[in-house]
């Protein structure tokens, strides 16, 4: 670090800190530095300033970079495998299905693809009810099988509607999809929160990350960075604990982050847990093309119950005519069995990794990072940075001991902080809304671990519901999706930024930071 050249005492002088040529003269223009012996104008004291805030900045930067790479490089590893992994069992159950049952399902796949279409569409953070576009897709299947199973008949757009009542009671395709429904519901939800949440702990860091520096802070900095030199000690590192009061007094809203942030990770590995057990997004979409064919087996082999007891409650349809097969779709091929892929078959996933071994390394990271913002400043004043003999390092003021305690962590810590000026009644709102942001998404965690899916809905400012139109060969019927599934999903935040910056700017000096508690539990269960 070098400072630009001064005049002192009409005498100019290259600054060079690290080689200190210096002309000594009183202090008594400072603001920051000792008012004894300098080498430093009030303008270069100023410059001083400006660069200590650049160093604080660079030095959180740097010191959270490894937590701000992991969670950008594990969401992105993670949505990769998540999208391929559909691509791949999409592909599959078609290559599949075109070998066995041919025109049969060209002819029809339309079904098959809307079901993937819908499946990624709510991964990505569509507006889709996971329950009933999949009731959705068991019934059109039934409507077209019967269709084609019956093929003697014509069946009316009133009649096909009849049938679709009939789909709980009938059972046609025995078992598989109530499982089927159970499984994918609770795998998406657990596979969608969790990139979620890797997507918010990312924006969070990469927020908090960027530091606030107040003008207390900036003093502090500059005293304990630069006025060694301006006292001729270039080479003079401060204190262990003098470092540690001062960056816990820069970083003293960030050390607030910390609670939330732990409770975040934790709920984060909840649902990792999840992921490798039975909610294992793998383990359902692999085999999914086998459940599907076994179901439409079913169906076939029951096809003579079902269409009696479809015929007995709806009526008996009206004769095709003689240009149709009198005995349905039997005569066409449509029973050929299903043979799945073999191992080797199989299309690998994302990278030809595994979701076990991603769970795996996602977990040991995750527990590195709690107590990340609370430890943040033992990350800056690192052994490279202070000194190592207590008895000569920079005390503030002079080479020596320093003897002020180390204060604890957080905004009210700071209340009795020897080296910053601090207004704990103040806390930072940018730093209360991250807050906000991962209760909100720790909520959502834990509703996954249960396998139940929370959307918050802003009545103002969503969009209006959207109508999904389900093809039939022979007529259309609509599905209004029930709920708004807000991918970065931090309560409605037009109102919620509007309330937070408002309570912070006027009524928090006033009354202890545990009101945001209580304004959080009113926000997020009014939008329930």
């Amino acid at each position: 670090l070098y400072a630009p050249r001064e005049t002192l005492r009409n005498r100019t002088v290259c600054i060079f800190f690290s080689l200190c040529v210096c002309v000594c003269v009183s202090g008594e223009h400072l603001r920051v530095c000792a008012r004894g012996q300098t080498c430093c104008s009030s303008e270069m004291e100023d410059k001083l300033g400006v660069q200590s805030k650049v160093k604080l900045e660079g030095m959180v930067e740097e010191s959270s970079d490894v937590l701000r790479s992991t969670f950008f490089s594990r969401h992105k590893k993670f949505d990769e495998f998540f999208l391929e992994l559909l691509d791949n069992s999409e592909k599959s159950l078609n290559d599949m299905f075109v070998r066995t049952y041919g025109k049969l399902y060209t002819h029809n796949s339309e079904i098959f693809e809307d079901l993937f279409s819908e499946l990624k569409r709510y991964y990505t953070g569509g507006n889709v009810n996971l329950e009933e576009m999949l009731n959705d897709f068991w019934s059109r299947l039934l409507e077209r099988m019967f269709q084609l199973l019956n093929s003697q008949y014509t069946f009316t757009d009133d009649y096909l509607e009849c049938i679709s009542k009939y789909t709980d009671q009938l059972k046609p395709f025995g078992d598989i999809p109530r499982k089927l429904k159970a499984q994918v519901t609770r795998a998406f939800i657990a596979a969608r929160t969790f990139v979620q949440g890797l997507m918010v702990g990312r924006e969070v860091a990469n927020r908090v990350s960027k530091v606030n520096v107040s003008p207390g802070c900036s003093k502090a900095l500059t005293r304990m960075l630069y006025c060694p030199y301006c006292g001729g000690l270039p080479g003079l590192r401060p204190c262990g604990n003098y470092c540690q009061n001062v960056m816990k007094g820069c970083l003293a809203n960030q050390a607030d982050l910390d609670p939330e942030w732990n409770l975040f990770i934790d709920a984060m590995l909840l649902v990792a847990e999840r992921l490798e057990g039975p909610f294992n997004i793998e383990a359902v979409m692999e085999p999914i093309d086998v459940k599907i064919s076994e179901a439409i087996m079913t169906m076939q082999d029951n096809s003579m119950q079902v269409s009696a007891k479809v015929f007995q409650g709806c009526g008996h349809p009206k004769p095709a005519g003689l240009s149709r097969t009198s005995r349905g779709i039997s005569e066409k091929g449509f029973n050929t069995r299903f043979r799945p892929y073999s191992p080797e078959e199989r299309p690998t996933t994302a990278a030809g990794t595994s979701l076990d071994r991603l769970v795996i390394d996602i977990k040991e990271t995750l527990k590195k990072s709690k107590k990340f913002w609370s430890t943040l400043p033992d990350a800056v004043c690192s052994r490279e940075r202070v000194s190592d003999d207590d008895e000569q390092c920079w005390n503030s003021h002079a080479k020596g001991r320093y003897f002020p305690e180390v204060v604890k962590d957080g905004l009210t810590g700071q209340l009795n902080n020897p080296e910053v000026e601090v207004d704990i009644t103040r806390p930072d709102t940018f730093i209360r809304q991250q807050i906000m942001a991962l209760r909100v998404m720790t909520n959502k965690l834990r509703n996954a671990y249960n396998g139940n899916d929370i959307y918050f809905q802003d009545s103002s400012t969503s969009p209006p519901r959207t109508t999904h139109t389900t093809h039939r060969s022979t007529h259309h019927t609509t599905h209004t999706a029930l709920h708004t599934p807000l991918l970065y999903s931090i309560i409605p935040y037009t109102l919620l930024y509007t309330i937070v910056t408002l309570y912070t700017t006027y009524i928090v000096p006033y009354y202890t930071t545990i009101h945001y508690y209580t304004l959080y539990t009113t926000i997020h269960y009014c939008t329930l």
